[in-house]
């Protein structure tokens, strides 16, 4: 059997090279591409890192991107350069007070101009032009909370376009839940309320509302006849993304709410 060495030089050249590049092709894994859905780990600015809130996420498309900053979702337009870098022009976010708004703030900041990507099998970094990062991970988020046996606390209040957060004289007093068995309870801001709660796949509707009967005044006020008027609109479609809920009437009018399960 004849061996490298009795090959000629040129030959034997060739065939070392094809047999490592097949050895590194077989021991490495695919490079993820640049468009699809991603999970944001952390930011790195200004020598801190900030860790992700579960709902920070990605959707990134050929000449667009969609997300979640942690609580408040936004729009972008994208300009790819290969899959070597790209360019994000801010479009469309809601406006909600958040509970992280320090990692809120410092992702819309880095999720724009132009951002290189450095690449890994699950994963991506983008990188801004003074070498702060958003570290990205394909990986599954935490699971969606359930609509059911979940409390949810209101944090904001929708009319079309405009997402106003609750007034802080009442941000805490409105929450409710709903149970397996068809039924709603909590409070609207001020007086407690019960009702029944039938779920159809994307859509919850309301039944007539049982409540206390205390005067409510001033922005706690606002807020109860505001969901007062919601829960009895009729059918309302419903959303949950990470431990946040939307809810949606026919005319665009709604709800955000924060989920925290009954442990918590």
């Amino acid at each position: 059997m004849r061996t490298l060495r009795h090959l000629p030089t040129g030959l034997a050249l060739l065939l070392a090279l094809a047999a490592c590049g097949q050895s590194e092709d077989a021991g490495s894994s695919p490079l993820p591409d640049p468009v699809g859905s991603w999970s944001v780990e952390s930011l790195t600015t200004g020598g801190r890192t900030l860790h992700a809130p579960a709902a920070a996420r990605v959707d990134l498309k050929q000449d667009d991107a969609t997300g979640n900053y942690g609580c408040n979702g936004f729009t972008a337009k994208v300009v790819p350069e290969g899959s070597s870098a790209l360019t994000v022009t801010p479009g469309a976010t809601t406006n909600m007070a958040c509970e992280n708004q320090e990692f809120e703030t410092a992702f819309a900041q880095l999720f724009k101009g132009r951002l290189t990507i450095d690449r890994g099998p699950d994963r991506l970094t983008l990188k801004t032009a003074d070498g702060s990062t958003i570290a990205l991970t394909s990986q599954p988020p935490a699971p969606d909370a359930p609509l059911a046996a979940t409390e949810w606390t209101v944090d904001s209040l929708v009319d079309g376009a405009t997402v106003s957060s609750v007034p802080a004289e009442a941000a805490g007093k409105a929450r409710f839940t709903l149970t397996t068995d068809g039924t709603a309870s909590g409070s609207l801001g001020c007086n407690r309320f019960s009702a029944k709660a039938t779920v159809d796949g994307p859509t919850v509707t309301f039944g007539p509302l049982t409540t206390t009967r205390m005067a409510c005044e001033g922005p706690a006020g606002e807020v109860e006849r505001t969901l007062t008027a919601l829960f009895g609109s009729g059918p309302l479609t419903w959303k949950i993304q990470g431990q946040n809920l939307t809810l949606t009437a026919p005319d665009g009018k709604g709800l955000t709410a924060k989920g925290a399960t009954a442990a918590e």
